[in-house]
């Protein structure tokens, strides 16, 4: 899912900036240029962020977290 339309950020990169060490929307906005422009996308991309870190720190406690994706449920 695209999260930035006007810098064509996806929930993927997202995940992959998270990975990759970032922790903030701050470390985001300069990367990524998340929510520079028009700034509709800072509430979603925050959920995004959110997230993806309550899931890395549930991996390195060794549990697995289960996700819920609409778009797969409807499949």
């Amino acid at each position: 899912m695209i999260v930035c339309v006007c810098n064509n950020i996806s929930e993927g990169k997202i995940h992959q900036a998270v990975d990759a060490g970032m922790t903030s929307m701050a470390e985001l906005r300069k990367q990524l240029g998340v929510g520079t422009c028009c700034g509709k996308c800072h509430s979603c991309a925050k959920n995004v962020l959110r997230e993806c870190l309550s899931s890395a720190r549930q991996t390195q406690q060794g549990v697995r977290p289960v996700v819920f994706h609409p778009s797969l449920a409807a499949a």
